[in-house]
């Protein structure tokens, strides 16, 4: 069924629900922040107005508004500090710059996640997936979560860093689990609050963890000059990038990047991954028409990066489990002079919310919106008329994530892989998404694995 959307954006403020003094509506938000935004849309409007702390905020919910804003940033938005352990760990690299310094670093770091060249990382997705997946055993009981992050996290400081977590990279991985924990509390809790003076035991353990990644990364670093012919991941990458002109990133830039980009691609596959299960297997009528297309597709063989054009129904099942559990469930951004949303000035220094996971659960735009059907996304079927911004996992604009197709490629990849060997029967109960850095599960997400033959 296609459908024409035809709902006009209402640029008109609602005021949202009064805070407490000082605090505004920080303590609901903090307690359940998904809830929270989709709760303000559904009940105020297209752009309400709250309080978070003692600063103005704006929640921006329909689709020509999100494209608004988002196409603004550089502009008339700007980035809010990320927080204490997210600058930490990511340095100068282009997530956390601005300005001419940020759109030398995309034109410099990006083309080495562009589309062409993603299919130089293929291998690796596919090969970690399948050394992982025979270590399971039919009928083991698996936490669905666990092992998800422990696969992405493989391909990715295989593809970033050339290494292997279980070898000379088990350094990176130890370090990155310990510096992404923190992030994630800066995220939601109230440590993004604390003074940059204040050294609290996590913080202790993120700056020990830096430095060892630091370590190793200019091992790694020296390592590949002396031995160029050996260099084929991202890293080696952007130490061959070059800028307009044609000097090379220095080493700290090229530090930098390689870890914004483990930041952004490990954490987020490993939500989408995971949630990706969770529906499949509650909806099992879906999970077997998946499996017959990747057994159809590919008659037994192993795929490869060309394959996923011939897996169009395992890439709309990515797609509507990004549009029911995007990882970047909430992006911000903060007004500068000259900020306007639906032609109606902001104030400078208002915090601007967009929510992918609260515009992509609107009825408006999509038919039994609570419901997981990935035929949506078919060719010719209701999404055809989806309006721009109604599904944005990814942002949007200038600062759009450039790595979305690695993702989705590694998503489709690892599913078809895991495909041709096991089905993965999660528990039935509710697991509700926990919002940290990423959104993933809440509680302990159980399976047990079946043979598929």
């Amino acid at each position: 069924m296609t459908r024409t959307v035809d709902f006009p954006a209402n640029a008109a403020r609602v005021r949202g629900p009064r805070g407490l003094p000082l605090v505004g509506n920080l303590l609901p938000f903090m307690s359940d922040p998904l809830n929270f935004l989709r709760l303000l849309l559904e009940r105020h409007g297209d752009v309400v107005e709250w309080d978070l702390g003692t600063s103005k905020a704006l929640l921006v919910g329909h689709p020509e508004h999100v494209g608004e804003v988002l196409s603004q940033v550089e502009s008339t938005f700007d980035f809010p500090d990320l927080g204490h352990a997210f600058r930490t760990l990511t340095g100068e690299g282009v997530a956390t710059s601005r300005g001419a310094d940020w759109k030398r670093k995309r034109a410099t770091a990006m083309p080495a996640v562009r589309p062409q060249q993603v299919q130089a990382y293929a291998d690796v997705m596919v090969n970690s997936t399948l050394a992982h997946v025979a270590r399971w055993r039919p009928g083991d009981r698996v936490d669905v979560y666990t092992e998800i992050r422990d696969l992405t996290r493989t391909i990715a400081v295989r593809a970033i860093f050339g290494s292997d977590p279980q070898g000379e990279g088990g350094d990176i991985e130890q370090a990155l689990d310990v510096a992404q924990e923190q992030i994630g509390a800066d995220f939601r809790g109230v440590s993004a609050l604390y003074p940059e003076w204040l050294i609290t035991p996590g913080r202790l353990r993120l700056r020990k963890a830096v430095a060892a990644l630091d370590a190793e990364v200019a091992r790694l670093v020296a390592s590949y000059r002396q031995r160029p012919s050996e260099r084929e991941n991202l890293l080696s990458r952007l130490m061959d990038a070059r800028d307009e002109d044609g000097a090379p990133l220095p080493d700290r830039e090229v530090r930098d990047e390689a870890i914004t980009f483990y930041v952004a691609g490990h954490a987020t596959t490993a939500a989408t991954l995971t949630w990706a299960y969770y529906l499949l297997s509650r909806n099992p009528e879906t999970y077997e028409a998946m499996q017959a297309e990747v057994a159809e597709a590919l008659g037994g063989r192993t795929p490869t990066h060309e394959d996923c054009a011939r897996l169009p129904y395992t890439e709309q099942v990515v797609k509507e489990t990004l549009r029911l559990y995007p990882p970047s469930w909430s992006l911000a951004h903060i007004a500068k002079d000259g900020a306007t949303v639906g032609g109606r000035a902001v104030e400078k220094g208002t915090l601007v919310f967009t929510s992918p996971w609260a515009t992509q659960r609107d009825r408006r735009w999509y038919h039994r919106p609570e419901e997981f059907r990935p035929e949506r996304w078919a060719p010719g079927g209701e999404t055809a008329g989806l309006p721009d911004h109604a599904w944005f996992p990814f942002g949007g604009g200038p600062r759009i994530c450039p790595g979305a197709r690695y993702a989705t490629v590694k998503t489709m990849l690892v599913l078809a892989v895991v495909a041709q060997r096991f089905r993965l029967d999660v528990t039935p109960w509710e697991n509700p998404p926990y919002p940290g850095l990423t959104a993933y599960p809440r509680d302990p997400m159980q399976a047990f694995l079946r043979e598929v033959r």
